[in-house]
């Protein structure tokens, strides 16, 4: 998924970056645009109060007090303005007046500026010379959030007015405007693009999702497991894959074993051949009643461990064969006691007695009889072969944690330390002890085959008082 990973972060990354550029850009214009709206709200009320003035103003009657008053009522006055998100509490803008010499005659923030020359301030002097009067000044020149935006009006005939109406409100009051509106366009740019990115993913997901799961199926078919085809939805590109890769595992493996148990009959048939062919030159020689009797049991126990290796390597292929099992719900007891059946004469060969559980409960399990018996059958073959001559094999059948537990257990040597790492690789196989033969090594991959198809496990484990404990756990149905 390296590829897919990847790709989304770049995708991410040029998202985000085109993003921010565009969040830039409309941050960067907030402030202006939102001081330009106020501007031109502050030139219309310059203009109405100089309307208002222009009469007083020429007759020389300036009412200062009623000026003071109505702009003192209307500061004090309790606001509750909802203006999208930001709430407007008191009114925030002030006004001064000068005369045609540009001297204050009025200023509505009690009266700081009144007797003042502002002739040379912008405001005045522009509006003084017919043109259109505005600024920006900081009252702390260090502080640049103390900066007051003037607007002016001309008092009376703009070519030659009898005074100026300059109306002014400190920046702050509408920073709260400004930094709403940039806490949306962040919102509203964040929002978007983390569902670009996420519906970007989700695709992505969609369609390299399948195509890692279908890359550990194959994975696991390369180790020699038994994986189930994935659940990979609804896309027709991945589905027909999938079921490409499925019918290309089955003829792969049809020919691996076909390939594979030719060569593996070959070598292991040598050996009893070769033994077979020997004995029975010897035969045709002039010796010993003892020896020929020694020989015709050399011939009939190779001639029995070939028949066993044929019998093994025909269940573990029809084992192995299927890449998955679609048994039915079966007894796992009456499939063990014929089991017991099928290894009662080896026992009795061996002067071994055999065990069998107590009856109980039916054990429910999912699977093929064929297969589970075959299994039970070599470990307790294999039980019998490592038990010497008058002991015990005992044979459990429980229930276990949601699972049906067999359990058969010999009094032989045990398994060897260096043994336990390999005792389920197929061909690796110990000699018996009383006999000092080698088993087919077939027996024991096949229980392990059988338990793994099944959803199961095997185990072998050292018993209390000597010999080994064999372990086969399936999950009850």
């Amino acid at each position: 998924m390296r590829f897919t990973r990847v790709t989304l972060f770049f995708i991410a990354f040029i998202i985000t970056l085109g993003f921010y550029h565009l969040a830039s850009g409309f941050l960067k214009e907030v402030e202006p645009q939102t001081f330009q709206a106020t501007e031109e709200m502050m030139v219309d009320t310059a203009n109405l109060l100089a309307e208002l003035v222009e009469r007083d103003l020429e007759g020389g009657k300036l009412d200062n007090e009623h000026l003071h008053e109505a702009f003192d009522a209307a500061h004090q006055r309790e606001i509750r303005s909802q203006i999208f998100e930001h709430l407007k509490r008191e009114v925030g803008l002030h006004a001064y007046i000068t005369d045609a010499n540009g001297i204050v005659v009025f200023d509505s923030d009690d009266g700081r500026r009144e007797g003042e020359d502002y002739r040379n301030k912008l405001d005045v002097s522009r509006t003084f010379d017919g043109r259109y009067g505005a600024r920006s000044t900081r009252d702390d020149p260090k502080n640049a959030a103390s900066s007051v935006m003037y607007v002016a009006a001309a008092i009376g005939d703009p070519a030659k007015p009898s005074g100026v109406l300059s109306v002014f409100k400190p920046q702050m009051d509408v920073m709260p405007l400004v930094k709403d509106r940039r806490r949306i366009i962040l919102t509203a740019c964040a929002l978007i693009g983390s569902g670009i990115i996420f519906l970007i993913g989700a695709v992505f997901l969609w369609l390299f999702r399948p195509i890692g799961q279908i890359t550990d199926y194959a994975r696991a078919i390369e180790r020699g497991e038994r994986p189930k085809k994935p659940k990979i939805g609804i896309g027709r590109e991945v589905n027909t894959l999938a079921h490409a890769l499925d019918s290309m595992r089955d003829a792969l493996e049809n020919r691996r074993y076909v390939e594979r148990y030719v060569q593996t009959l070959t070598h292991e048939l040598k050996s009893p051949l070769a033994a077979i062919r020997g004995a029975a030159e010897l035969l045709d020689e002039e010796m010993p009643a003892e020896d020929r009797r020694k020989f015709l049991a050399n011939i009939r126990a190779e001639t029995a461990r070939s028949e066993r290796l044929i019998t093994r390597l025909l269940e573990l292929s029809a084992i192995e064969s299927r890449p998955s099992l679609d048994g039915n719900e079966t007894d796992l007891r009456p499939i063990v006691a014929r089991a017991i059946d099928q290894a009662g004469p080896l026992a009795e060969l061996a002067g071994v007695s055999l065990g069998r559980p107590d009856e109980e409960n039916p054990l429910t399990v999912r699977g093929d009889e064929f297969i589970l018996r075959a299994a039970a059958t070599n470990l307790l073959e294999n039980a019998i072969d490592f038990s010497p001559s008058g002991s015990a094999v005992e044979v459990r059948l429980a229930e276990e944690n949601g699972c049906a537990v067999l359990e058969i257990r010999d009094h032989g040597p045990g398994i060897p330390d260096y043994a336990r790492e390999r005792i389920f690789e197929r061909f690796y196989s110990l000699r018996h002890p009383s006999s000092g033969r080698k088993g087919t090594g077939l027996g024991l991959t096949l229980v392990r085959e059988a338990a793994e198809l099944h959803g199961g496990s095997i185990s072998l484990d050292p018993a209390d008082g000597g010999g080994t404990v064999a372990r086969l756990s399936l999950p009850l149905a």
